[in-house]
């Protein structure tokens, strides 16, 4: 049997529940090309933006797994420099200096 490539062991655990990427791109109008990005971590052939998250939550739903879990590892995949400190000593995400939440502009 092949190696499972896929991240979180997803490939695995969506075949031990018998489901199958066509399955889950009929229920979620999702392409199959989309859900094996997802499956291989390979998340910058997503459409972006909200799509992304929508898609890792359907796929994640779709096979049963903790949707949580899934998106907390695209997020550290996708921005893996996100609250890093500037030279000026600030937080930035994406090199844009991060306001505090409640901090008046």
């Amino acid at each position: 049997m092949k190696a499972d490539e896929s991240i979180l062991g997803l490939v695995t655990i969506r075949r031990n529940r018998g489901i199958s990427l066509e399955q889950i791109a009929e229920s979620t109008k999702i392409s199959v090309r989309s859900l094996e990005a997802i499956e291989h971590g390979d998340f910058r052939k997503l459409p972006g933006g909200i799509y992304n998250t929508s898609y890792i939550r359907q796929y994640a739903r779709a096979i049963d797994y903790d949707e949580g879990v899934l998106l907390a590892f695209y997020r550290r995949q996708m921005a893996p420099d996100a609250g890093a400190a500037s030279p000026g000593g600030k937080a930035t995400i994406g090199g844009l200096r991060a306001l505090p939440v409640n901090s008046p502009q």
